[in-house]
């Protein structure tokens, strides 16, 4: 049961911020009251659907004691009893903690791990899968570093995705994804086992993460690689090293200005990344075991070609369609992963 002192608070923050914007005392802060507000109107309005059904329920109990309405009163109470669970699990879902970087846009990073050249194609196929399915999504999806091996296999990549919940879409793709097939330079049939490590960060802004000047530093050199269409020969590549963390991170566009802009912007993701881990770590000291921890060292997902299955392991999720997977579709996937995710969370409020 719902306590009703709850309800009643976040009705009332909700009138609060209704009223504060109409009147437009609070412009300075308009902007953080119409986020809060936005926030708020779902569960407000599951609130409502929750509260009425509970009147209905009242009103038809009265009805009973009503020889006129006694038959009515017994056709409506199982109809209302029976929508009541329904509408007081969708309220407490609404009322989960929501996960801020949700909305934001994505920085994506695939690098091969075991496997040599098998892995590098490998993760040049995972970085076309969420190509495919950024597309479906309608997302804008930006490679702004990628170096390619003579293969056509992926030594690293970094993306920048962009559009409606990007992050909230992708967040659980993070770990290491493994795959079983045999390689096309394989001449024997045999099976082979590689990885390839997927990192999804959430975009941070300036507001977000505050970074210091004397904290860089910038070096600029030429790029290098085999292949690739953001290889050039000029000095316009740059390199950025926060010194603090010792995390380094690179771009190779043509222009030296856009590689300085993108650095930054990838710079400010692994920090804010760094940031909320560190903060998730304090609040509860087993959240490297839930899923969407963000535990990069941990095996999430095999893709079996042989089998054309694809399991993922948080969750023993098995999908015998991989060549759909493959194509970019993974809604199915992303839905029961964030259904994992709130039903833990939901456990984790009960106790």
């Amino acid at each position: 049961m719902i306590p009703r002192e709850r309800l009643e608070q976040i009705t009332a923050r909700f009138q609060y911020l209704e009223a504060a914007m109409a009147t437009g005392d609070a412009v300075a802060d308009i902007a953080t009251l119409a986020r809060e507000y936005s926030d708020l109107r779902p569960v407000v309005e599951q609130i409502a659907t929750y509260r009425q059904l509970q009147t209905e329920l009242e009103d038809a109990q009265e009805m009973l004691s009503d020889p006129d309405l006694t038959v009515l009163a017994q056709e409506e109470i199982p109809r209302i009893k029976a929508a009541l669970p329904e509408a007081e699990a969708a309220l407490q879902l609404a009322l989960l903690p929501k996960d801020k970087a949700d909305a934001k846009p994505a920085m994506l990073e695939i690098r091969p791990g075991t496997g040599g050249d098998e892995a590098a194609l490998f993760a040049g196929d995972l970085l076309r899968m969420y190509q495919r399915y950024a597309e479906s999504m309608g997302w804008q999806f930006d490679i702004i570093e990628l170096q390619e091996t003579e293969l056509g296999g992926v030594k690293e990549v970094v993306a920048h995705i962009k559009g409606q919940n990007v992050f909230a879409r992708l967040k659980y793709e993070s770990g290491v994804h493994r795959v079983q097939r045999v390689p096309s330079t394989e001449s024997g049939g045999r099976i082979h086992t590689s990885a390839a490590t997927v990192a999804v960060l959430p975009e941070a802004e300036d507001v977000d993460i505050q970074i210091d000047a004397n904290d860089l530093r910038i070096d600029t050199m030429r790029s290098s690689g085999a292949g690739g269409q953001h290889v050039n020969t000029t000095d316009s590549a740059v390199r950025i090293t926060h010194i603090p963390s010792g995390l380094v991170v690179t771009s190779s566009e043509k222009s030296q200005h856009r590689n300085r802009d993108i650095a930054m912007q990838v710079l400010r993701a692994k920090l804010y990344d760094q940031e909320r881990a560190r903060v998730d770590g304090e609040r509860s000291a087993d959240r490297a075991a839930q899923v969407g921890s963000g535990d990069r060292s941990e095996r999430i997902r095999t893709y079996n070609f042989p089998q054309g299955r694809m399991t993922d392991h948080r969750i023993n999720l098995t999908l015998y369609r991989l060549d759909a997977v493959m194509q970019g579709d993974l809604d199915e996937i992303a839905d029961a992963l964030t259904a994992d995710a709130q039903a833990r969370l939901m456990a984790q409020m009960g106790q």
